[in-house]
């Protein structure tokens, strides 16, 4: 055995099949023992390449035809494969443009070369570049949503400070009402205390009187019945009802903040390719509307009514016809009656958010607050009549009123009496409201702005800044007639349809949900939302309150 061979002794030549290789034929794929390899330049006419074996791994390996196991010297340009001498005659490929392998693949090769030369020097530095500023932008990313989260929860801490400073001011109220309560009924116990004690020496004395022996005793006695016959009065107290502000999710998240708008975007070399996908803030879920609405309560006034407000969902106040401002409860007690200070009939009437009633005087041209001992003037007009008035959330007064001249109609916002805004005409300097005509108002929970315009058969809508959102008309109906208007948590405005005997419901943006059509609902006047987001609905001949459940 050849030392030099004997890692591969195994390999012999592919000629004799008994010496150990030596050289191998890059064209003919054959190994080669040095005898013969003479022999195998001799038996063809081909200019084969014969290399030392040791340096097989560095030549080129020519693939074998698959149909006549030859080595593939050619290849067919039409067909895109290597082909041998054989698949030539086989007249396969007649008329195929044939070219030599080997310059085939030199072409091929410098092909890849100038790839592999494209992706080191230009692909691959740019792939990494950008990897770095994804890291980039991934690490600028932690430190922006660390400090965004910081201020969201130092936005939390702010509003439980806030919460806990309210908490405390009103259980300061309700410690100071307390108070003054007990201190009356502690008042009137000393008093009652008093007197039964003298009702008991009374009793002692006259006793003995009775077994005596005097027969004169009784004689001298003058009757104290008549002083103790006379009860001393009765103190009750009102106990005052704390109303907690129904808070929707959706209010809430609103009033906490939001996040801006965000887009994300895909670029080359500065070319945007995708449009932005823009964050849309999720909606709050919108309770639906019953399909068979409830009476749950009925009150019977007696009286022709215009309109009703409530500040706590046990009592409401009602005004219609004639001077007389009326206070109920849910059990048909009549609580409280307040004539006006001009003895005319009010135009509208609200609840302040300190539970203080106001009226407006139509003819008066005033603005009165009601408060527990008399009535206040709280804004006079001139040149303009006052109509319907409601209680914003901010504490302001909205007033919808008519100019004395017959030409004009526009609401007006107040901070005690102080004038604040006014609303009056849209962009191209047309009045948003009709003139002379009752016209309801109240605010949505969004701010909106939400008339009734009986005159013109439609709600106006202005968002807080007094700029139009939309006019709804309802074309469904046959004569629509709007008159009270109210909102509620879920800022669905509510317009009573007196000629129609039905409540139109719409969503915050103008669009029809539903009707209350039900109910035995019959010229429904005035309207207003309990915190429970129930309807107070008045009827306008029948004096009759109706609170419904509708969601």
């Amino acid at each position: 055995m050849d030392p030099r061979y004997s890692a591969q002794d195994i390999i012999r030549c592919d000629l004799c099949e008994i010496h150990v290789v030596q050289s191998h034929c890059e064209l003919c794929q054959v190994n080669l023992c040095k005898s013969c390899v003479g022999e195998h330049l001799s038996t063809s006419t081909k200019t084969h390449r014969v290399v030392p074996y040791k340096d097989i791994a560095l030549t080129r390996k020519f693939p074998k035809c698959k149909m006549h196991s030859k080595i593939c010297e050619l290849f067919c340009e039409k067909c895109n494969i290597p082909v041998c001498s054989s698949c030539l005659t086989s007249g396969k490929h007649k008329g195929h443009h044939i070219s030599d392998i080997l310059q085939k693949l030199s072409t091929k090769r410098k092909d890849i070369e100038k790839e592999l030369k494209e992706l080191e020097t230009i692909i691959f530095p740019k792939y990494e570049k950008i990897a770095l500023g994804i890291n980039t932008k991934k690490s600028n990313l932690e430190t922006h949503y660390r400090k965004e989260t910081a201020a969201v929860i130092k936005q939390g801490e702010n509003l439980n400070r806030v919460i806990d400073i309210i908490v405390n001011k009103r259980k300061s109220e309700i410690d100071v009402v307390k108070n003054i309560n007990l201190a009356a009924l502690n008042k009137q116990e000393n008093c009652i205390t008093k007197i039964t004690l003298e009702v008991q020496q009374t009793i002692v004395y006259l006793k003995k009187i009775l077994q005596s022996s005097d027969i004169f005793a009784p004689s001298k006695i003058k009757s104290t019945n008549v002083k103790f016959r006379l009860l001393p009065l009765e103190v009750n107290v009102s106990l005052p009802i704390f109303s907690p502000w129904k808070i929707s999710t959706k209010q809430l998240d609103q009033m906490f903040g939001s996040l801006s708008v965000f887009s994300i975007s895909k670029e080359e070399h500065g070319r945007i390719l995708d449009t932005p996908n823009v964050a849309s803030s999720p909606t709050a879920k919108q309770l639906p509307v019953l399909e068979e609405p409830k009476i749950i309560s009925t009150i019977y006034t007696g009286n022709s009514l215009h309109s009703v407000a409530c500040f706590i969902d046990e009592e409401i106040w009602t005004s219609g016809n004639g001077c007389i401002m009326r206070l109920y409860n849910l059990h048909w007690n009549l609580l409280k009656s307040i004539n006006s200070k001009s003895r005319n009939s009010p135009g509208d009437i609200a609840v302040m958010r300190n539970g203080a009633l106001v009226y407006t005087d139509t003819n008066a041209k005033t603005i009165n607050v009601v408060t527990k001992k008399k009535i206040e003037e709280l804004i006079r007009f001139q040149g303009w009549k006052p109509d319907s008035v409601c209680s914003t959330s901010s504490g302001d007064l909205l007033v919808t009123m008519d100019s004395d001249d017959g030409e004009n109609s526009k609401v007006v916002r107040y901070f005690g009496s102080t004038e604040t805004q006014t609303i009056q005409f849209d962009d191209k300097g047309h009045s948003f409201y009709s003139y002379g005509h009752s016209k309801y108002i109240c605010e949505n929970r969004n701010m909106d702005i939400c008339v009734s315009d009986y005159g013109a058969s439609a709600v106006v809508v202005v968002n807080q800044a007094g700029k139009l959102r939309f006019r709804y008309t309802d074309s469904n109906a046959l004569n629509f007639a709007p008159r009270g208007i109210a909102t509620d948590s879920q800022s669905q405005i509510l317009i009573a349809d007196c000629e129609n005997h039905c409540i139109t419901i719409l969503n915050q943006d103008g669009n029809l949900l539903s009707y209350i059509n039900n109910c035995d609902v019959y010229l429904p006047f005035g309207i207003c939302i309990n915190s429970k987001d129930n309807l107070v609905l008045a009827e306008l001949s029948s004096g009759v309150v109706k609170i419904i459940r509708y969601m």
